[in-house]
């Protein structure tokens, strides 16, 4: 097996992604800045976005080292060396492609692909993912990760997929490493970067924060 990257600093010290991802891009940055000022730290743009990796590469620019800024939505090797070009920190996929995992694992960029069975998860992991996303979570929810954890306790899972405000801290509660929240944390901001909108959004940031709470310890994924 390839290394294993480490799991990404702020992922593992939040305990929260957000998920980027709009039908015009224009909007990110901003919804991305308001992000940062409500603590969120972890910030995945997802490849279905026009423009993904220029508005990648934007925030990266605008938020500086503090802020780790992923590429999401990752389906090939070549997209994966694209995003790591444009200077993703991390990569999201939504399956396991074992190849893809490789290939990110050689370039030292951490990667969590998505998985459901405990098979997925760990070909996964064999591969050299550095946690496994389990997607689309909220259809078994906090009760299906809790059972993948007990026979699998040595492999961070992170759950995305239908997560919102509400659910966060139960699939915490239930063992994820993290959670990935998307529209429910957005909830427009990237379309209206109005002040009130974007005000509105750090709010929802530290809410999301409070929820989960801190890491007890930071996830290495080794």
């Amino acid at each position: 097996m390839t290394g294993r990257p480490a799991l990404t600093p702020q992922l593992g010290h939040t305990r929260v992604m957000a998920i980027l991802r709009s039908a015009d891009g224009s909007g990110l940055p901003a919804a991305a800045r308001a992000l940062a000022a409500g603590g969120i730290t972890c910030l995945e743009v997802t490849l279905t976005t026009p423009g993904a990796l220029d508005v990648l590469a934007r925030i990266r620019d605008d938020l500086g080292p503090g802020v780790a800024v992923g590429a999401g939505t990752v389906l090939t090797t070549r997209q994966a060396q694209a995003a790591v070009s444009a200077g993703a920190e991390f990569l999201v996929g939504p399956n396991v492609d074992t190849d893809v995992i490789t290939a990110a694992a050689r370039a030292g960029t951490p990667f969590y692909p998505g998985a459901w069975t405990p098979t997925e998860v760990c070909a996964a992991w064999q591969a050299g993912a550095s946690a496994v996303k389990l997607f689309p979570a909220s259809t078994g929810g906090p009760e299906h990760l809790r059972q993948l954890r007990a026979p699998l306790p040595h492999i961070p899972l992170v759950a995305v997929g239908g997560v919102g405000l509400a659910e966060a801290r139960a699939f915490v509660e239930a063992g994820a490493c993290a959670v990935g929240v998307g529209s429910p944390l957005l909830r427009g901001a990237d379309r209206d970067p109005a002040p009130e909108t974007l005000k509105l959004l750090t709010e929802r940031g530290r809410a999301l924060l409070e929820a989960v709470g801190p890491a007890e310890r930071d996830e290495t994924g080794s």
